[in-house]
């Protein structure tokens, strides 16, 4: 009976409670500039402060995704008590992708428990599947932005760096080049560097990001690298990026001088393998230049391989140099030079220090 008399008097107290001091909140919203320019960050901050703690009220607001005008990204979320009172902070950057004047418009969801919930919640009843709420919708405040064209897809504050090796090198073996683009801005819109050059294979890596969001848009580095292979000299040519710079307001570029490589004589790649590889194919190219990057101080004309004089097929010649290989460095290079689509498992092994002997490398290969 007491703890019936108990129940009541605290259900009593809840429904009091909720009824005669029921919690109430504002919403404010602040944004940082109000003219922008094509993909220029715009950040935005939302803000729900209670009457008190206000332990019932849950909320639904996080609009970050694509839209057909702007993109919204998420920054940070908070939750706080300030002098008892509950204070949830909400903040976004925001990436215009239209020309023209674009409107900011949110709802925000506010979920409330019931009474229903409280007394499930004290009684205990074991047939509750779920915890009620009343929801009511709250539109948030709008802003206009008056967004300007930038004739760039890239637009930001960037600077570009290029890290090389000396430039020399012996036939055949590869001249690394990495290009870095760091500073603020849009880094998804630069597109992967292609060259072409005559007599020089290129091996390019798939394109590597690291950025951080800040309130005035994505901090970070962009970075691709790239192995050049020749039997001759060659020149790499110059690099020019226009992009817009916000802080000048103006078209500006990002460039990097060409590069001259003077390719010293080696053996040549028929020395290595008796004939070029008939059947072409397409293969990982990024898997490739870390191949190549891994035997980067291994100098090709330095492999010693005997001719044989006598007619062998292809395929057996190619054996019997395995066979006289006397380094893991000089089967990497005859496997990558052969068929690196064929061996590239044995050629990750080796690289992963998953094969470790010389003789059980041969082994794979000849077996």
């Amino acid at each position: 009976m007491r703890k019936n008399l108990g129940n009541i008097f605290l259900l009593f107290f809840l429904f009091f409670y909720t009824e005669v001091f029921a919690s109430t909140y504002t919403w404010s919203a602040t944004i940082s500039k109000k003219t922008a320019y094509l993909h220029e960050p715009v950040y935005i901050r939302y803000v729900c402060t209670f009457s008190d703690a206000s332990e019932l009220y849950t909320i639904d607001f996080n609009p970050a995704k694509e839209y057909e005008k702007y993109t919204v990204k998420n920054l940070r979320q908070s939750e706080s008590i300030i002098e008892g009172k509950r204070v949830n902070s909400y903040e976004f950057v925001v990436y215009p992708k239209e020309t023209g004047e674009i409107i900011i418009e949110f709802d925000a969801l506010m979920k409330k428990t019931t009474k229903e919930s409280i007394e499930n919640t004290v009684i205990g009843r074991d047939n509750v599947q779920k915890e009620d709420f009343f929801v009511k919708k709250f539109k948030q405040k709008s802003f206009k932005i008056d967004v300007k064209e930038t004739n760039s897809t890239l637009v930001g504050d960037f600077a570009l760096k290029v890290k090389t090796n000396k430039p020399e090198v012996k036939a055949y073996e590869p001249y690394h080049m990495q290009i870095i683009i760091d500073g603020v801005g849009n880094f998804e819109a630069i597109k992967p560097i292609e060259f072409t050059i005559e007599g020089v294979k290129i091996f390019a890596a798939e394109p590597t990001q690291r950025q951080t969001l800040h309130e005035d848009g994505l901090h970070g580095e962009w970075s691709q690298k790239f192995a050049f292979v020749s039997e001759k000299d060659f020149i790499i040519p110059k690099i020019e990026i226009e992009y817009f710079n916000l802080k000048e307001q103006k078209i500006k570029s990002l460039a990097a001088d060409n590069i001259e490589i003077s390719v010293a004589k080696g053996f040549s790649k028929e020395e290595l393998l008796d004939e070029e590889e008939k059947e072409k194919f397409v293969f990982n190219y990024d898997y490739l230049y870390f191949s190549l990057f891994f035997i980067t101080g291994f100098f090709v004309g330095k492999i010693k391989i005997k001719k044989r004089a006598f007619k062998e097929s292809e395929d057996k010649r190619f054996l019997q140099k395995i066979d006289e290989a006397k380094s893991m460095d000089e089967l990497m290079v005859l496997l990558v030079l052969k068929n690196a689509k064929k061996y590239e498992k044995t050629i990750s092994d080796i690289e992963a220090k998953k094969i470790v002997s010389l003789r059980n490398a041969k082994r794979l290969i000849l077996d």
